[in-house]
Parts: C-alpha cells; sequence; structure tokens
C-alpha cells in the first residue's frame, strides 16, 4: 500500500466513524461502558447491573450487586447496590448507616422499622413501599424486618455514613432539573427504561438498568428526561 492510497484509507475509516458517532444518540459514556479500555472523558462513571457479580445473603433471602462504593472495599463511607429479595426476612443491620431504600420491580415490600429505644419516639414504624412510593430513609442500624406484598422484588439501597450528609434520593419522572453545589457526588440510575443526562453542556444516554455517577467540583446544573429513574445526591 502506498503512502497516498493508504491516507486515503485512514480518511476513510476517519469518516465513517465520525459519521457513525456524529449522528448516533449514544455518547461517550456509551462508548466508554462497551469498550472498557477507553477513558471517559466527561468523567462520568458508567456501571451496567447485569456487569456485576452477585452476593448471595446469609439468611438465604435475596442476592445484592455492588455497584459502586467510596472508598472500596470494606471500609466504604457511601454504597450503592441493586438487591433481589426472594423471601420475607430480617435486613442486615448497619450501624452509623443512613439507608434510603426503592423498589424498582415487582409488587413491592412491607418494612417493620423498629425504632432504637433510646429514641423520642421508641417503637416500630411500618411501611408500604412499591415502584410508585418515594423512596424510604431510615436508620440501617435499625431492625428491619421485610415482608414481600406478592412475590420477589428488585429494590435499589443508598447507604451513607455520617460524613456523607446531607444527601437525598428522589425517583424522577418526565423531566428534572438540578442545581448541584460542590463538593457533591451525584448519581442517576435509569430503571427499565433509557434516561438522558445534562450536565452543564454535557449530555449523556444512560441505557436501562445502569448507573452513572460522578464527583461534583464546582457548581452546575444536571438536567434529567426520563420515563422513570433515580436521583441521588449526596456530599463528598
Amino acid at each position: 500500500m502506498n503512502a497516498a492510497t493508504r491516507e486515503g484509507w485512514v480518511a476513510q475509516r476517519s469518516a465513517v466513524s465520525s459519521a457513525r458517532y456524529a449522528g448516533s444518540p449514544f455518547t461517550c459514556a456509551e462508548r466508554c461502558a462497551t469498550q472498557p479500555s477507553r477513558r471517559c472523558v466527561m468523567s462520568w462513571h458508567v456501571v451496567h447491573l447485569a456487569d456485576v457479580a452477585a452476593t448471595q445473603w446469609r439468611n438465604g433471602g435475596g442476592l445484592t450487586r455492588e455497584l459502586a462504593s467510596g472508598p472500596a472495599g470494606a471500609d466504604w463511607q457511601w454504597r450503592l447496590s441493586v438487591a433481589e429479595v426472594a423471601a420475607d426476612g430480617p435486613f442486615s443491620r448497619f450501624e452509623g448507616v443512613t439507608r434510603w431504600f426503592a423498589v424498582l420491580q415487582g409488587a413491592g415490600v412491607v418494612l417493620r422499622v423498629q425504632t432504637p429505644s433510646d429514641t423520642a419516639t421508641p417503637g416500630a414504624t411500618t411501611h408500604r413501599l412499591t415502584v410508585h412510593d418515594a423512596p424510604l430513609c431510615f436508620d440501617g442500624a435499625a431492625a428491619t424486618d421485610c415482608r414481600l406484598i406478592d412475590g420477589p422484588t428488585q429494590d435499589f439501597n443508598l447507604m451513607l455514613r455520617q460524613a456523607c450528609l446531607p444527601a437525598r434520593m428522589v425517583r424522577v419522572h418526565a423531566n428534572a432539573e438540578e442545581l448541584v453545589h460542590a463538593s457533591k457526588f451525584v448519581a442517576v440510575y435509569a430503571i427499565s427504561t433509557r434516561a438522558s443526562v445534562r450536565f452543564n453542556a454535557e449530555e449523556l444516554y444512560v441505557p436501562p438498568a445502569t448507573l452513572v455517577w460522578r464527583h461534583v467540583t464546582k457548581a452546575a446544573t444536571v438536567r434529567i428526561a426520563c420515563e422513570h429513574a433515580l436521583w441521588m445526591e449526596w456530599s463528598a
């Protein structure tokens, strides 16, 4: 292959590649997700639920897939995970952790959360949670029993230690706009359909059952367009 031919071949390949992505809804985040060795220039971490190995619960009542944590390992300060709950039973207790719980799929659950006896209102509270209800925030150290309403469920968990507060998790339907101040972590989980996330002038498309998260170092506006997703933010 002579030099002129080689240059023409390279230009043709470049044009094909550019055309492929110019009109495509796939942005850097999705291309990075399918090409693990590629560095994502927009600083979003992308985690597909299907790519994460499941861990069996000790009581045999379910499975957990840890999507992200920081720092990684047993001494995490924050953790995001998806659980498959197959049977009634108690939740594991996490001392010093505030927990958010949202039903993703299935008929839902009834949680009975035991309020510690040294609080102003000791006793137990019961919460009926479905895919239509707001995420529940509760003390991770509280004794919590779970009863399935009608068969297995898939649920999202956000767990944070004190240093990561204040924080929140909310459901997003259709459109939402969030003003985020530094220094924060933010995350979006697309539940069963794709979501669009615009971070200032950057935009990415998130496939179903996928988490995207990033560290925000300066004030930013985040716009989300979706059928159903979770928005989360917590202190860095």
